[in-house]
């Protein structure tokens, strides 16, 4: 899997303002290019997750991201589409762990299980 800390330094490119949280190093395109590797087709929804896990660390500023926030504040806002359950639809290797992966982020403590898999 292609690691956002892979792709290629010193290149500028000016910020999607459709994802003003996202991180600097992140773009649409390597996103594409994750959801390509786990073979998922991103729509308006999985971008609607994207910005909202980048506007949650966003607003976490020192880095501690609590999972059972997170994962609150994630079913609140698919709430009216079905919550968690929803998400796990769109994103079936857990909406936070998968999800990160696809906004550039690293996953919270917990969001992944070695031994078992993504179990958020």
């Amino acid at each position: 899997m292609a690691n956002i800390q892979d792709a290629p330094q010193g290149i500028d490119r000016a910020p999607d303002l459709r994802f003003p949280h996202a991180p600097p190093d992140w773009s649409r395109e390597t996103a594409v290019e994750v959801a390509r590797q786990e073979q998922l087709t991103l729509g308006d929804d999985h971008w609607a997750v994207v910005r909202g896990l980048q506007e949650f660390f966003a607003r976490h500023e020192y880095g501690i991201i609590n999972l059972r926030e997170l994962h609150d504040a994630l079913d609140e806002k698919f709430h009216h589409k079905g919550g968690m359950k929803y998400l796990y639809t769109l994103l079936p290797g857990g909406p936070i762990a998968q999800g990160c992966r696809l906004a550039g982020l690293k996953p919270p403590a917990g969001a992944i299980d070695l031994n078992f898999g993504s179990v958020a």
